[in-house]
């Protein structure tokens, strides 16, 4: 796999999300239907805004329902987990899952995204 894509209603919020998470994307990318930048590891993340999307896919319309594909971003330890999610939440993004001790070993949270998508924050627990 090359890259994952996020298709969003609101380019500068879905950037401003993802650049408090540490992604590094270019100042002024806001101003691009298309942004993508390369993550370590060599994959690349890729955003479009609605229009672009339906510039060569009249059809389409927005997801309903539950999430089909989510991003997790490994934290270094379980109080990381707390305070990336204290600083997303306390900057107006909304909390899906409160951090918790996940049964299979990993201090676990999930915020959303400005469009929705739910994006978990996790790392090892001990």
């Amino acid at each position: 796999m090359d890259a994952v894509g996020i298709v969003t209603a609101d380019l500068a919020a879905s950037l401003t999300f993802y650049r408090r998470l540490g992604l590094d994307i270019p100042a002024g990318a806001e101003s691009a239907p298309h942004v993508e930048v390369t993550l370590p590891g060599g994959q690349r993340l890729l955003w479009d805004t609605e229009e672009v999307i339906r510039s060569f896919d009249p059809g389409w319309t927005a997801p309903a329902g539950g999430d089909r594909l989510a991003l997790a971003f490994l934290c270094d330890s379980p109080a990381e987990v707390d305070a990336v999610y204290e600083d997303l939440t306390g900057a107006g993004y909304r909390g899906h899952l409160k951090p918790w001790d996940a049964v299979w070993g990993q201090r676990y949270a999930t915020v959303l995204d400005p469009d929705g998508c739910a994006v978990s924050l996790f790392a090892a627990n001990g």
